[in-house]
């Protein structure tokens, strides 16, 4: 376990999350804040969910005040939604970026319920957060009669050799 390895992880997770909003454009609004009875609802607040729970985590991680959970219906505009995501993106790769091997090992939370987590645990608890919300967005998208893809890690692999 390295951090050149969570790097090329985090490349799949952001490139994933590309690939996800890319299907989504096409979307009326009508069906893009559809409500759904599962997990976070809409598609629009699934990804707001994601959006806000990588915020959360990576603020935590670089030491800066952890936002307020993001309010989908603040979202309402897709270019701002978008935005944000790209803002949150640029702060996480900006981490990644200084990850060093030793880090990964480290406990970077000093009390609550996170505080015997290892940083290399927190790094792949967000990727895999973000695989099961895409999943979920992906269903939807699905029954809105989306043609979607597979979001599997080895087809990223596969592209980027």
């Amino acid at each position: 376990m390295n951090a050149n390895a969570f790097r090329h992880f985090y490349d799949y997770h952001f490139s994933e999350n590309r690939n996800l909003w890319d299907a989504c454009i096409p979307l009326p609004d009508a069906s893009f804040t559809q409500q759904v009875t599962y997990s976070h609802g809409s598609i629009r607040n699934q990804i707001v969910h994601l959006v806000s729970v990588d915020d959360t985590w990576f603020s935590a991680l670089r030491g800066v005040e952890i936002p307020e959970s993001l309010d989908p219906a603040h979202f309402e505009d897709r270019n701002i939604l978008r935005a944000h995501w790209d803002h949150v993106e640029k702060n996480m790769r900006e981490y990644l970026a200084k990850l060093r091997d030793e880090m990964l090992f480290e406990k970077p939370f000093t009390d609550g319920e996170d505080k015997d987590l290892i940083l290399w645990q927190v790094l792949l608890h967000v990727c895999n957060h973000g695989t099961d919300h895409r999943a979920q967005i992906l269903r939807s998208l699905n029954d809105l009669g989306v043609k979607t893809t597979s979001q599997d890690y080895i087809f990223y692999v596969y592209d980027n050799l």
